[in-house]
């Protein structure tokens, strides 16, 4: 073979498949491009599946894993108490699911629930107010506290946690100041009815509240004008203000609405509880912000909604639930807690490299 003939000998096949075909340089153009789109499906399928499906996925696997280690798990007496127990985190994650969406923190929650049931407490005992108006005054000084840490950070500038962290430490104080640390017992029958009595059967006043406020918020977040701007204020504030989005006054307003959620998971402890003590809602802040996160939320904002907050909720409440039925001491189920905040955040930071 000579030299010339080299160049007539035919070009080698760019790809081969086991001998049965062979892709020319032009045909592997739109291979490829189905290839890329593919992937991008995968890859849209794996958010979606993380992002939504994957917590409920979560949680059906955990009452499998409970359902096995205790019969009493899958009872309709457990399930209830389950309800009951997660009546006030769900509370409470509603209007911190708003914060995280901003891209804010909160973790004056816990404290202003105690200064919502202490003022609610101390008026009653004290001034022997009618009940109703003790309970208007509880929310209104949970709602002053969302107030305060809004303006901290709208008008102070100072950042969310910073801020957050001092009406935390001063409300805490304030509940304790309010009856000199000494707790409020003996409310009316009528109110400590609204956790204890169950219509239907099934459902309390309390739990029906808390399956009433996630309705609304996920009604405001999915389909009011204002509710779709906190998403974007959560992915990029200063973009949101130059088209046209009033970031300050909508930022006010959602702590304004975590503050008033304090209170009221507040009226709904006290109301299980029968009494009212400074150290109400201690520890519940770790809690809330793990339920949103497991929901799905991100904690860089943008991202989250009421429905994987119900979620988180419930495999939070799940988790001590079903740990509690084993016998697992309150301290170590604070570890698995905190394993499952660790994966959700792993997993949201996996999926915003990825994007």
């Amino acid at each position: 073979m000579s030299v010339g003939d080299c160049w007539r000998c035919p070009k080698p096949p760019l790809w081969t498949a086991g001998g049965r075909g062979e892709i020319s340089g032009a045909s592997a153009i739109p291979t490829l491009v189905k290839a890329v789109l593919s992937l991008r499906r995968h890859r849209r399928a794996f958010d979606w599946i993380s992002r939504v499906q994957g917590p409920l996925i979560g949680l059906l696997v955990l009452c499998l894993l409970f359902a096995c280690v205790s019969p009493v798990f899958l009872s309709v007496r457990n399930a209830l108490n389950i309800l009951d127990q997660v009546t006030v985190l769900g509370i409470l994650a509603i209007g911190m699911t708003g914060v995280i969406i901003i891209g804010g923190i909160d973790l004056s929650v816990g404290a202003l629930l105690a200064v919502a049931t202490m003022t609610m407490g101390a008026v009653w005992r004290d001034f022997e107010a009618p009940f109703g108006v003790c309970i208007i005054l509880g929310l209104l000084a949970g709602s002053l506290g969302g107030l305060v840490n809004g303006l901290l950070i709208t008008r102070a500038k100072l950042p969310p946690f910073i801020a957050t962290l001092t009406t935390m430490s001063v409300a805490r104080g304030i509940a304790n100041i309010t009856t000199n640390g000494a707790q409020v017992v003996g409310f009316p029958d009528w109110f400590t009815s609204l956790a204890t009595v169950r219509h239907f059967g099934f459902l309390s006043v309390t739990v029906g509240l808390f399956i009433v406020l996630a309705i609304c918020g996920f009604m405001y977040l999915r389909f009011r004008a204002t509710g779709r701007m906190l998403y974007a204020i959560g992915g990029n504030a200063e973009v949101a203000h130059l088209a046209g989005i009033r970031v300050q006054p909508l930022t006010l307003m959602v702590y304004v609405a975590s503050g008033l959620l304090s209170a009221i998971a507040g009226v709904a402890l006290s109301a299980r509880l029968d009494s009212a003590q400074p150290s109400d809602g201690f520890g519940y802040e770790l809690d809330t912000i793990a339920a949103v996160v497991i929901g799905g939320a991100s904690l860089s904002g943008g991202v989250g909604s009421i429905g994987g907050t119900v979620v988180g909720v419930l495999i939070i409440g799940v988790l001590h639930n079903g740990l509690n039925l084993v016998g697992v001491s309150p301290f170590v189920q604070q570890v698995f807690i905190g394993i499952a905040i660790a994966i959700a955040v792993a997993m949201d930071r996996f999926k915003r490299q990825e994007a």
